[in-house]
């Protein structure tokens, strides 16, 4: 099968997955709808000299489970990649190439239910007519403010068995560490969350990678709805909602420093505002600030590294 005919499989797929899981959230939430923002980007449009496509970027906002909740489909081709993505692939200078991708990051209004991030993307380059790479990246990952132990254990065991058909607890445990790895703040030493799975240049057999993208991508309203329900009624006042709030900026600095998808999209000449849709609506900083010892807020420090979360609590 052609490479093109391939990406267009993988198209559909992820246009579809926007449209359930946009589905399943306004479900859930019960009070507010998704709109719409459709784009287009002509090759030069806004300077961007080389990148050309559109998307639809939907956003539900002020809802009774979700203060903001943003999920995007893209579709964007360039005739050149910047030098961050071409460093290390030497293949891709002077290359054309095409990435599709479904993006999402739930922002919850409720402290106790975590925030959290997926995305499922294809990429596509060539030379002269000539494929000259193609991949598939992506993940779920999971970020509480307030943790419990049965939903981390959740969390994983759907991880898990999203792995099972495509190499079991091995591809598990590398991906779920690849997810520890990546999502880390160097400068605070800890990580965003406790994770889940990520990866990225999958490539080989294009029939089973594709298989696992949307496993993955299928299985993260499996592993994230029924953690909403279990705690969209626990009780909350002024003090979880505030540390909700600091917690949101360490969002806000991996996002900026560190989240090579945000980098790629500003450096390329992408949509910014979808790209940044991922940011929270609200968010707050303070200096030097100490969770009290023996806290609920002290708490979550320890669930901020890497953890074989399945061994532990399973």
């Amino acid at each position: 099968m052609r490479a093109m005919d391939n990406f267009e499989r993988a198209r559909s797929y992820l246009t579809g997955l926007q449209d359930r899981i946009c589905r399943a959230i306004e479900t859930a939430d019960g009070q507010a709808r998704f709109q719409e923002d459709t784009w287009t980007r002509a090759p030069g449009e806004s300077g961007a000299a080389t990148l050309g496509g559109g998307g639809r970027t939907r956003v539900l906002r002020d809802g009774a489970v979700f203060e903001q909740a943003g999920i995007g489909f893209s579709d964007v081709s360039g005739t050149r990649l910047p030098p961050s993505a071409t460093a290390a692939r030497p293949e891709l200078v002077g290359a054309s190439w095409r990435a599709v991708g479904v993006s999402l990051v739930f922002h919850p209004r409720n402290p106790y239910i975590p925030t959290t991030h997926a995305n499922v993307r294809h990429f596509t380059a060539e030379r002269d007519g000539e494929t000259v790479a193609w991949w598939f990246g992506g993940g779920f990952d999971l970020t509480p403010f307030y943790p419990f132990d049965e939903d981390v254990l959740h969390w994983h065991q759907v991880a898990r068995r999203v792995c099972e058909p495509f190499g079991g607890q091995q591809r598990y445990d590398a991906h779920k560490r690849w997810c520890d790895d990546y999502f880390f703040l160097k400068h605070r030493d800890e990580t965003r969350g406790i994770g889940g799975l990520f990866f990225d240049d999958l490539h080989g057999d294009f029939n089973r990678e594709f298989d696992y993208l949307r496993a993955v991508g299928d299985g993260f309203l499996e592993a994230y709805l029924p953690i909403v329900e279990r705690r969209r009624e626990t009780a909350w006042g002024e003090r979880e909602r505030q540390f909700q709030l600091y917690r949101r900026g360490r969002y806000v600095e991996f996002n900026l420093v560190f989240d090579r998808g945000t980098l790629f999209g500003l450096q390329s000449g992408g949509r910014t505002e979808s790209i940044l849709m991922s940011m929270p609506p609200l968010v707050r900083w303070e200096y030097g600030y100490q969770p009290e010892p023996g806290s609920a807020e002290a708490r979550l420090a320890d669930y901020l590294r890497p953890r074989d979360w399945l061994a532990e609590l399973g």
